[in-house]
């Protein structure tokens, strides 16, 4: 929100500075995120000086150069070399002496230095007023009045506009404070409660009732759809000229960044800025039947808006539409490019309502209208404050537009909003805000925001709630008003805190998590946070069809929740490779999103991206670049981290993957890992290998064990080794030669491990030699020969019949 300091300063009865007012903003929780001054003309004409022509002589070595000297009233004149065509003795005109600094309208500043032109001495500047940013001519020097006195600060004769703008991070709830008025009611409340008193009160602009002038433009106003549309204003203005707004109004505008478009327009963009409330003015000849309906159109009716494009409406949209119910305008939310005010429009009508907020909304997002009246009208404007502001613009319009009220004023509210009423007692205020504070102050903090007392006892008070502020509905809210105009940086810091003592579920899911992030980090992966909406080119048809999609996506290449991990994270490895940081290793917690049968279902994820050398090149040793063995190293060590043992590997063609691999525990998938297939990656312009694992969190955590403990007593007896060397197929996997040494079930064997895999013609045609170590140890006692030999023939045996391996001897 974008508050001017001079425009606020007109409705508060004290004038603070602007930074006093920086501080009460921030402490009453309209924080001030920034505050920079503004300038209605860049540098405000600091150092320049009214000065007055006393001679001008052709320069001697150029013929349209001047040497003149110009009295600004110092204690002599000053030479100054000027190519203006239109100097001449006498004039009164600007000029910026030594050390002024000029901003033209166009290009660099320029400060003012002692030079030499053509071979003679230049003490400044006679300007021109496109050279100090005051208009666009440059057809020669200004010539101001002949009675300005000479040495006259330039400033005091234009006097510029100079403000200071505040930027305020205001909070969804704090639709109140979405004005001018709003935050000076805050300011008044505040400067009450500093003082004990009431007599600081917001000084609204005062102007006459609107008694029709003219000749009668007869209208009817119908609402139609009462939830969409509760309450409608508006009158008829004749004999309007649409024209250029006066410079107060211009100045008002753009101090806060809104653009000047023309007297009609400027004067709701302030009332907009000024109440809070959004105001819409049509040309009155587009009302045919000279009625106003507020209703809702068949769907897909097409309406062209204000930016000329075709917009098929939802049977839901309200819209204000003629007589002959044709569609004006999309109530709240945009214009249409044929009602709204021109040039040549002479009779408006205007009109000032309280929409629903959730169909503006919903309309707004629907059709990527995020307009200035949307968003207020979304949050809830002031329902009491309809006609009010509907009165200020019509005043404003006849005194700035030279029209004349030509109707009364139609209020149509066919059901009187009720205020809402909230009870809290003074001990419940005391204990939630921490703070002892009085009943009258409570009492007066309360009532300078705008509260109503309709009850109260010494322990308890029943206020009505301004209808401003629709978001205060419990005492706790009420606490909230009173703690923020007494200071947000008044809440004691208690010298103790006393908590329960909670139980947590075990295992707990955030230390779980924080320990493998742990465990990634120290071991050289950086974790990235990637965006949750992406995408849908990036995905096949098949998987879009479960896709949840997004209604109203913020730009076109982010509509859909991703139904994957791995795009995200290609997004940001490519990223980091365009920038030439080619070696990484990445790793995110996030969630996936899947549509089925109406529902929709989140699924955590832990996700691992390498890419690049795992090692550097050095005179040592060259470098070597990540593969498939390096991830598994790591998925496998994440795994055992959490205490998983007994892993299934089983091949899988995995969605952009390849190869691509499954983890089981316990018959169910926890892993996908593999390497990105080239066809991703030329999505994403990637040219170097990246291999990706995904686990899935959820299912990991409920196969935890219940224990944070995954430690035992290291054994007191020595472990055996013994090695065979097994003949087998090609297409044998170890994986086979693992699953066949587990169906032994031997207490005794802890440990298969693959040393060595020897290929040559001697073995056979596709054959190929696996050298497999088997790790036996019994804890309880050492273990002999006949026991360990024992489980050795048994393992041959399972090779022999399964595998049709041969032993190599």
């Amino acid at each position: 929100m974008t508050i001017s300091y001079n425009w606020l300063c007109d409705y508060l009865p004290v004038k603070p500075t602007p930074q006093e007012l920086s501080t009460i903003l921030t402490r009453i929780g309209l924080e001030v995120e920034s505050l920079e001054q503004f300038e209605a003309v860049k540098g405000s004409f600091a150092g320049l000086v009214i000065g007055e022509v006393l001679t001008a002589e052709k320069h001697p070595n150029a013929d349209k150069l001047r040497l003149t000297t110009v009295n600004i009233g110092a204690a002599e004149p000053l030479h100054i070399v000027c190519g203006a065509p239109n100097i001449a003795v006498g004039q009164k005109v600007v000029v910026a002496p030594i050390g002024a600094t000029i901003y033209p309208v166009s290009g660099e500043p320029l400060t003012m230095k002692k030079a030499k032109i053509r071979g003679e001495e230049s003490q400044g500047m006679i300007c021109a007023e496109d050279e100090i940013g005051l208009g666009t001519s440059h057809d020669g020097i200004m010539v101001l009045d002949p009675s300005l006195v000479p040495g006259t600060p330039v400033s005091e004769v234009f006097k510029p506009v100079q403000d200071w703008i505040y930027e305020i991070g205001l909070t969804p709830n704090r639709m109140d404070a979405m004005s001018h008025i709003g935050v000076a009611k805050d300011v008044c409340a505040f400067l009450n409660n500093l003082e004990h008193t009431h007599k600081y009160q917001v000084q609204l602009p005062q102007f006459n009732g609107l008694v029709p002038t003219a000749t009668e433009l007869p209208v009817s106003i119908t609402i139609e759809n009462t939830d969409g549309c509760p309450r409608y204003a508006g009158v008829t203005i004749s004999g309007v000229t649409v024209g250029p707004s006066p410079e107060w109004l211009k100045n008002k505008l753009e101090a806060i960044g809104v653009r000047s478009i023309n007297n009609i327009v400027d004067i709701t963009n302030f009332v907009l800025h000024e109440t809070g409330q959004p105001l819409h003015a049509f040309d009155y000849a587009v009302l045919k039947g000279n009625a106003v309906v507020v209703k809702t159109l068949p769907q897909d009716t097409i309406f062209v808006t204000l930016d000329e494009k075709e917009r098929k409406l939802d049977a839901t949209d309200l819209m204000i539409c003629n007589g002959a119910g044709e569609g004006m305008c999309i109530a709240g939310v945009f214009g249409g490019a044929h009602s709204g005010v021109t040039d040549a429009t002479q009779n408006i009508f205007l009109e000032s309502a309280f929409f629903n907020p959730g169909m503006i909304r919903t309309t707004s997002f629907r059709h990527g209208l995020r307009t200035d009246a949307a968003t207020r009208f979304e949050k809830g404007v002031d329902i009491s404050n309809v006609v009010f502001a509907l009165e200020r613009a019509a005043n404003l319009i006849c005194e700035l537009a030279g029209g004349q009220i030509a109707s009364k004023v139609h209020d149509v509210y066919p059901s009187v909003k009720k205020k809402t009423e909230v009870e809290t007692t003074f001990a419940y205020v005391r204990k939630l805000s921490g703070s002892n504070y009085s009943n009258d102050k409570i009492k007066n903090i309360l009532v300078s925001l705008g509260f109503q007392i309709l009850h109260e006892t010494a322990e308890s008070i029943r206020l009505s709630v301004p209808f401003s502020k629709p978001d205060i509905s419990l005492p706790a809210d009420l606490v909230e008003e009173v703690m923020r105009i007494d200071g947000l940086d008044n809440i004691e810091i208690p010298s103790k805190v006393s908590i329960s003592p909670a139980l947590s579920a075990q295992p707990d899911p955030e230390k779980v998590k924080e320990k493998i992030a742990d465990y990634l980090a120290g071991n050289g992966y950086n974790e990235i946070f990637t965006n949750s909406i992406t995408n849908s080119k990036y995905y096949t048809e098949e998987v879009l069809e479960t896709a949840v999609k997004m209604m109203n996506s913020l730009t076109v290449e982010l509509d859909i929740m991703r139904p994957s991990m791995l795009e995200s994270g290609l997004e940001c490895i490519g990223y980091n490779l365009n920038r030439k940081n080619e070696n990484l290793l990445f790793f995110e917690f996030g969630k996936t999103y899947v549509a089925n049968n109406g529902k929709y279902f989140e699924n955590n994820h832990l996700c691992l991206y390498v890419t690049g050398q795992k090692t550097a090149e050095t005179w040592m040793h060259k470098g070597s670049a990540v593969d498939f063995y390096f991830l598994k190293g790591y998925v496998i060590n994440v795994l055992a981290q959490l205490g998983y043992r007994n892993l299934q590997w089983v091949e899988s063609e995995g969605t952009g993957l390849t190869p691509s691999w499954e983890i089981k525990v316990k018959n169910q998938v926890v892993v996908t890992l593999g390497g990105v297939s080239s066809q991703k990656l030329k999505q994403f312009d990637i040219k170097q290998p990246v291999w990706f694992a995904d686990f899935n969190w959820d299912k990991m955590l409920g196969l935890l064990q219940k224990s944070d403990n995954f430690y035992k007593e290291i054994p007191r007896f020595p472990a055996v080794r013994r090695d065979l060397a097994l003949v087998l197929d090609k297409q044998v996997k170890f994986a086979a030669v693992e699953a066949a040494a587990k169906a032994v079930k031997s207490a005794l064997l802890q440990e298969i491990n693959l040393f060595d895999v020897f290929e040559s013609e001697k073995l056979g045609a596709n054959k190929k030699s696996y050298a497999v170590s088997f790790t036996f140890l019994d804890p309880q006692k050492t273990l002999t020969d006949k026991e360990i030999d024992s489980v050795m023939e048994k393992l041959v045996k399972n090779f022999q019949t399964q595998l049709q391996a041969d032993i190599r001897k």
